[in-house]
C-alpha cells in the first residue's frame, strides 16, 4: 500500500526508500560506546515503519528494551545520482523531524554476533515522522535546527543540527553515489545523546523547535 508524507502546506510526496545515518553526534557515539565511523554508516528501514504525526508506536513483544532516537529528516524531492554537496539543497523537498525506534537488545546482540540490524531498526511503526517543512522558504541554504524529544512531557534529548558530524549536503551526495536518489526517499539524518527507554502508555513529542512537531504514542502491538 502506498503511503505518503505531507508538506504543512498540504501538498503529498509519495514515500520511497528510508535511509538512515549511524553514529553522527559525538556524544551519542560516546553513550553507546562507539566512535565515529571512517565512512558514514548506513541502514534502511522498509515503508512499513512509517508513522505519521499523531499516530502510534507499537512494541514488539520479543523486545525488552525499546529507545527513542530523534532525528532530523531529510526529504528527497526529486531523483539524483552521483549528486555534489554543493547541488545536494536542490534535490531537498523540505526538512521533517522523525524518532528511529531501536529495539536496543535486540541492536546489541545483533552487534556481538556480527549480524545486521534489520530487525532492531526496521520493526513495524519504527520511524514516526512529522510533516514537512518545505525547503523553499529557506532560500536556497541548507539551515541548522534545534531538535528536542519529550517523554510524557520530560526532556530527554535537545540539540543543534550544527553539531553532526557529517552534514546534511555530504549525507545527500554520500547516498546517491552509493544507492542513488529518488523523490520521496527520507534520510534519518542521525541521533544526538539522550536516547533511552520508551514503554506502552509513553506519550512521545519531538520538534524542529519553531518550524514542526510530532506526536506519537507508545502501545503494545
Amino acid at each position: 500500500m502506498k503511503k505518503f508524507l505531507e508538506l504543512l502546506n498540504g501538498e503529498k510526496i509519495e514515500l520511497a526508500n528510508i535511509y538512515c545515518i549511524a553514529s553522527n553526534y559525538s556524544k551519542h557515539a560516546e553513550e553507546m560506546g562507539t566512535k565515529i565511523p571512517e565512512d558514514p554508516v548506513v541502514f534502511l528501514k522498509p515503508t512499513s515503519a512509517y508513522v505519521p504525526d499523531g499516530g502510534t508506536i507499537f512494541l514488539p513483544s520479543f523486545s525488552n528494551n525499546v529507545h527513542h532516537e530523534v532525528e532530523l529528516v531529510v526529504v528527497i524531492g526529486k531523483d539524483g545520482r552521483n549528486i555534489e554537496p554543493n547541488e545536494a539543497v536542490d534535490y531537498i523537498a523540505g526538512y521533517a523531524v522523525g524518532i528511529d525506534v531501536t529495539l536496543r537488545d535486540i541492536q546489541a546482540k545483533a552487534k556481538a554476533e556480527g549480524k545486521p540490524w534489520g530487525i532492531a531498526k526496521g520493526f513495524y511503526t519504527s520511524a514516526p515522522i512529522s510533516k514537512i517543512v518545505d525547503s523553499k522558504q529557506f532560500n536556497g541554504k541548507i539551515p541548522f535546527f534545534e531538535l528536542l524529544l519529550k517523554v510524557n512531557g520530560e526532556i530527554r534529548q535537545k540539540a543543534n543540527t550544527r553539531e553532526m558530524e557529517r552534514s546534511v549536503e555530504s549525507l545527500v551526495s554520500f547516498i546517491s553515489r552509493v544507492f542513488s536518489l529518488s523523490a520521496g526517499d527520507c534520510i534519518f539524518t542521525g541521533t544526538p545523546e539522550g536516547v533511552g527507554k520508551i514503554v506502552p502508555g509513553d506519550n512521545l513529542y519531538a520538534e524542529l523547535s519553531g518550524f514542526v512537531t510530532l506526536n506519537c504514542s507508545v502501545v503494545n502491538y
